[in-house]
């Protein structure tokens, strides 16, 4: 895969509108953008329709967590949309990861398309260890992450959302074949924002990432084309 394949362009906009002039800027060049819950609430799936139109994949980025049955009703919905990726709590439990995955298989066999890849979440990017101190997690945040993607391994999903600074450890107890996608990704150029377990697009390739997902640094950059050919550089 280049580098081109490996770069998930956040479209983190409230307007459709908005989001589709990035698209027609920089789709030449990225062939994946995220979907989020502001886009989503906003549009629902006319942005996965804008995005396809384009001929490019989505990755929606909803995070589903609750029972089971609604968030298999829901990963089913969306593999019909014919998203590329979708993303699940993986806090949500063996259950409803499990019916994640069924549901996009089941979905994928009555259109005859491609299962959607299904992604646990691990720990935000946006938290540290006493965020999870304080909603009663002792354990280390790196042993939660961990954790969690074997869990989600375990349950048949295709990989895993993880911070740049967990992806090593993820690979060594998760092999090759399984996906990491890592969000937060800031080159040295960019502003950090709320992230805080950051690493640059080259140190989360290098460390294995398959994918890493960069919003504010292209989308907010006076030229997104050139923004987004800085990072392809760095990470070729």
């Amino acid at each position: 895969m280049n580098g081109s394949g490996k770069l998930i362009v956040a479209l983190d906009f409230s307007e459709l509108d908005q989001a589709e002039k990035i698209v027609k800027k920089i789709s030449g060049l990225v062939k994946i953008f995220k979907v989020g819950k502001e886009l989503f609430t906003s549009a629902g799936p006319k942005a996965v329709e804008m995005i396809h139109r384009h001929n490019c994949r989505v990755f929606l980025d909803l995070k589903f967590h609750d029972i089971p049955n609604t968030v298999g009703a829901a990963c089913e919905s969306a593999a019909r949309m014919g998203v590329f990726m979708l993303n699940v709590h993986a806090l949500g439990g063996k259950t409803m990861m499990t019916s994640a995955v069924q549901a996009v298989h089941k979905a994928a066999s009555e259109t005859k398309t491609t299962p959607t890849k299904v992604l646990g979440v691990t720990v935000l990017t946006s938290l540290k260890d006493l965020d999870l101190r304080e909603v009663g997690i002792s354990k280390k945040l790196e042993k939660e992450v961990e954790d969690l993607a074997v869990l989600s391994q375990r349950c048949g999903l295709d990989g895993v959302v993880a911070s740049g600074q967990e992806v090593k450890r993820i690979r060594k107890v998760t092999g090759n074949n399984f996906l990491i996608v890592a969000p937060g990704v800031r080159p040295t150029w960019a502003a950090h924002g709320d992230q805080k377990r950051i690493v640059t697009p080259k140190e989360a390739i290098q460390s294995g990432a398959d994918f890493i997902v960069v919003g504010r640094p292209i989308i907010e950059h006076p030229q997104p084309l050139l923004a987004a050919e800085k990072i392809l550089k760095e990470i070729e």
